[in-house]
């Protein structure tokens, strides 16, 4: 069993900044790439950055510059530092991870997700 949990959500206004954890538990025998994905009001949920396990990462056009994802493989946690929000940052946060069973089959798992509101 796998879980994932995740913190740092909140109310901000534009300009400020944000730091999402997404703490992975349970029985891991390794994790491949680790994401963050955002879903605003009646949209989709769409990618906003990926890293993968020897550390590439890649953003979505509207956030290069501005958030930053990084992970600690120690604590099976990634990090996603938002800086210089803006309204349209606002949405509910989700983190994916790819993680590896004891039979070493691997298998995406979300977390519950996390809401970013930023305000004008």
């Amino acid at each position: 069993q796998v879980q994932l949990v995740e913190s740092g959500g909140g109310l901000v206004q534009a300009g400020e900044s944000l730091r999402l954890s997404c703490a992975a538990s349970g029985s891991i025998f390794g994790i491949k790439t680790m994401g963050w994905y955002r879903q605003p009001p009646g949209k989709q949920r769409n990618l906003v950055a990926r890293i993968t396990n020897d550390g590439g990462t890649n953003y979505t056009d509207s956030v290069k510059g501005r958030f930053t994802i990084s992970r600690d493989n120690a604590k099976n946690t990634v990090y996603l530092q938002m800086s210089s929000l803006k309204p349209e940052d606002t949405a509910v946060y989700y983190c994916k991870q790819e993680i590896k069973d004891a039979q070493g089959w691997y298998g995406s798992y979300w977390g519950q997700g996390t809401q970013v509101t930023v305000s004008s």
